[in-house]
């Protein structure tokens, strides 16, 4: 467990803390049953220097809001690709101590095995409360993949040197995939089920939207 006092303040030390920790990564199935899965989000005041972290805790499988809490505090390191969750992930455990208990499962927007030291930012907020996590991440930070249908639920195996860190999953007709990866105890499988059954219309999961309002002060 990385305790708080821990979170580094240099890129170089960051790195050997993801490389340190990754293999308590657990990509099984380590669930138990999912009545509440939690969306989370990062948003940021004054410049950048003010982290506002989200979570939106929706019950499972009807999708309705149960829960919901935000946090905010200083931004204490840099953005640098490949590091963020040493950024986001000290206001995100912030709001996710304020819920009245603890998700089933969250669904992290960031990456989580996919990530060049296999611990993207879903993979450090499962290993950290020991919660299973996912990886949604709207874009692709590394891997190739070969061809992806067009039709909602088709998706494709993402790879990177010759091992399969996640896939590219199509929510939407003809809208862009999200890359989901494995967070922390729960097989790639599992997570691209429970992420389609967590997506109503539109191309995000109910949860990440949810999440996305919270952190960026939308309403309703």
């Amino acid at each position: 467990m990385i305790e708080n006092q821990q979170w580094p303040t240099t890129t170089a030390d960051a790195r050997a803390i993801q490389e340190r920790f990754r293999d308590q990564v657990v990509r099984k199935d380590a669930l138990a049953e999912v009545r509440r899965v939690a969306g989370l989000d990062v948003g940021f005041e004054a410049g950048g220097a003010i982290t506002r972290a989200a979570v939106a805790v929706l019950s499972f499988p009807d999708l309705q809001l149960v829960d919901q809490a935000m946090a905010w505090r200083p931004t204490d390191f840099p953005y640098v690709p490949g590091l963020l969750s040493f950024r986001e992930v000290p206001a995100l455990l912030d709001a996710l101590a304020q819920l009245g208990e603890p998700p089933d499962l969250l669904l992290c927007d960031g990456q989580g095995y996919a990530h060049p030291r296999r611990f993207g930012l879903a993979c450090h907020l499962g290993v950290l409360t020991g919660l299973p996590s996912v990886g949604v991440a709207k874009s692709r930070l590394i891997g190739t993949h070969g061809p992806l249908g067009r039709e909602k639920g088709d998706w494709a195996w993402l790879w990177d040197q010759g091992e399969v860190i996640g896939a590219l999953v199509r929510t939407r007709r003809d809208v862009q995939p999200l890359y989901i990866s494995v967070g922390h105890k729960i097989t790639l499988e599992t997570a691209i089920r429970y992420v389609m059954a967590s997506t109503t219309h539109y191309r995000l999961p109910e949860t990440t939207r949810w999440a996305h309002r919270l952190a960026s002060g939308e309403k309703e």
